[in-house]
């Protein structure tokens, strides 16, 4: 559990403690459904997104959808020709005849399978780019989305859209679009050969069109709803699953199982529930297909009895109008199946397209994009109040002002606010109240103004250049060793197995989480802002490497203005200036000698932290 965490949980970890009742539990259900969930596009913003998307590649999609309009047409000559057949059957003329138009058949399916191969493949591949932009788009705005927005919508929501929503827009795109393309040409271009044969073929058949459309019609005004209601069920199952496994410990240790087993069961019926209304629905909706279909068919039959009857046309040609009208079942069975899918596709489409669309964050540009040590800016809060649950704030009106160049550090014991004042001014998060002034502008808006390394560091998968590299995309290994060097890593980073190229993080070489801060501090020397926050970027250090660490910090916060929070009280002794929070609220404010000739709050915490150092048997 983070610091920031302790800071917003107190007064829940205290009814915890005492024991949760069962109005408390349903004041935390109330506390879920109320998460201000990311966006949902609506359908004609979506569908705009869609066409702005695949704009870029309008000759892709001509090319692509012109081969499946030539694989139908072409295929729409089997009927004709097996009607021939039958003609040349029924008028017993020579079996010589039947040699033309079964060698035609055997061209029909070679040239309908070729352009058909190739107008599939030209449709996949203008799906999967598009895909991949959105992907990347999605990607690019989730990782711009304010932490704050994030917290208040639950990890559990963007994870839903992440996982399932990205995987069934990417099975529609792989499957149901291309198949659904040609489908829908097969439809059309079949209807039109009806009319080619006989106008009152074409009537016949649309004796089918008014059940399947009000079919496709009611099964989209309920299907659209259910599925974006399952979406939601689904986000808040894993954000409870989520709640729960990461908080095992404290489940556990105030014995809150039941509640917890309770509020899992109840979000999966939910979800399950939503599930089965669908299976329900798609059931219904094929019952009254095959009412369609049926109604269709007998109507062509009825009216080729009578043509041929009469005299208007061929037995030939009511067989090929029988094999037209059956042949769209398959079509027609094909679309509403992916309909479906495109329903379900467009559901978590539309979750994407929302995020996608969320306000940017606007940042402003650095005047000076030379050394940070020539610009750096002060820092000023004014009255700064913040909350993470309304009603139970943890900053009470800050006033404090980090002058250009200067460290600041703040001390204070847990749970006194110092970790959330940080991310306020690294931006992470907005006061609820007063103002923040970095260089003239808020946190959020400074772009690469501010820089923060905290306690937890993560480190990518891949070679260790390319992890610096991230802070600076075009450095070259000279600025990468100098970087390195500064931090005091530079040693064991050339002695790693391939230097620079080692692959570390996941599945490479396992760096000390010593190691990992002097990485972290590397990159932010490489992204040189000229503000720093430090929240406990030290605290993972051992004994041995506090010492080295502490250096390496005093290194990159060279020249920057910079507000350090101490977990060592001798960051806060070589500090400019030390700022006691307690509370949330600013009790002490002065240099180190100054507050221990003070004999405050500074003054406690030094003597007890000094008097654990110096009892401890290999203190630093």
């Amino acid at each position: 559990m983070t610091t920031e965490q302790t800071e917003a949980g107190q007064a829940e970890a205290a009814q915890a403690a005492a024991g949760q009742t069962e109005a408390g539990q349903t004041e935390a259900g109330q506390a879920e459904a109320d998460r201000a969930l990311l966006p949902t596009a609506s359908p004609a913003r979506t569908r705009a997104a869609v066409r702005e998307l695949l704009r870029p590649h309008r000759g892709l999609a001509a090319a692509g959808f012109g081969l499946m309009v030539l694989a139908t047409s072409v295929g729409l000559l089997t009927q004709p020709l097996l009607g021939h057949i039958v003609d040349v059957v029924t008028e017993r003329r020579s079996p010589d005849a039947l040699t033309p138009p079964v060698l035609a058949l055997a061209g029909v399916a070679v040239v309908q399978g070729v352009t058909t191969a190739l107008g599939m493949s030209l449709v996949s591949r203008l799906g999967e780019t598009v895909l991949a932009r959105l992907r990347e788009l999605f990607v690019e705005r989730a990782l711009s989305l304010p932490l704050e927005r994030l917290e208040k919508a639950g990890s559990g929501d963007l994870n839903a859209r992440v996982t399932r929503d990205v995987s069934r827009v990417a099975d529609a795109v792989r499957g149901a679009l291309p198949e659904l393309a040609r489908s829908a040409l097969s439809i059309v271009l079949t209807l039109g050969a009806l009319a080619l044969l006989d106008w009152r073929f074409l009537v016949a058949a649309l004796v089918a069109l008014p059940v399947q459309a009000h079919t496709a019609r009611w099964y989209v005004r309920n299907a659209v709803p259910l599925y974006a209601k399952e979406r939601i069920a689904t986000g808040a199952q894993q954000q409870q699953l989520l709640d729960t496994i990461g908080g095992a410990r404290t489940v556990r240790a105030y014995r809150l199982q039941a509640g917890h087993t309770r509020r899992v069961t109840d979000r999966s019926r939910a979800s399950v529930e939503l599930t089965m209304r669908g299976v329900q629905l798609v059931l219904r909706f094929y019952s009254r297909l095959h009412i369609a279909e049926y109604a269709g068919l007998s109507a062509v039959l009825v009216t080729g009895f009578l043509l041929v009857r009469s005299g208007s046309v061929s037995v030939g040609t009511a067989t090929a109008a029988a094999l037209y009208f059956h042949s769209l079942f398959g079509p027609v069975n094909t679309a509403l199946v992916l309909l479906d899918d495109a329903q379900s596709a467009t559901a978590g489409l539309a979750r994407l397209v929302g995020v996608v669309d969320e306000p940017a964050p606007v940042f402003a540009e650095r005047a000076d994009e030379g050394s940070a040590a020539a610009g750096a800016p002060s820092v000023t809060l004014t009255a700064v109040s913040h909350a993470y649950v309304p009603g139970r704030p943890v900053l009470h009106g800050v006033d404090l002002e980090i002058r250009p160049k200067e460290r600041v550090a703040l001390v204070g014991t847990t749970g006194a606010g110092k970790t959330t004042l940080a991310k306020l001014v690294a931006g992470l998060h907005r006061p609820e109240s007063g103002r923040i002034d970095v260089g003239g502008v808020e946190p959020d808006e400074s772009g690469r103004l501010v820089g923060l390394v905290t306690q937890e560091v993560h480190v990518f998968a891949g070679p260790l250049a390319d992890d610096l590299r991230l802070a600076r995309p075009r450095a070259d290994d000279e600025e990468l060793r100098e970087a390195l060097a500064t931090v005091g890593a530079l040693g064991w980073a050339e002695a790693l197995p391939e230097g620079l190229e080692t692959v570390v993080g996941d599945g490479g070489h396992r760096l000390t989480a010593d190691r990992a801060q002097q990485l972290a501090l590397a990159r932010l020397l490489l992204a040189d802002p000229p503000v720093v926050v430090l929240d406990e970027a030290t605290a993972e250090a051992g004994s041995s490497g506090a010492r080295q660490l502490d250096e390496a910090a005093e290194q990159a916060l060279r020249g920057r203005t910079a507000l350090v929070v101490a977990h060592r009280l001798s960051q806060a002794a070589t500090a400019d200036r030390v700022v006691v929070l307690s509370d949330g609220r600013v009790v002490e404010s002065g240099t180190h000698d100054e507050l221990l000739t003070a004999d405050g709050a500074y003054a406690t915490l030094w003597h007890a932290w000094s008097g654990s150092r110096s009892s401890a048997p290999d203190g630093p």
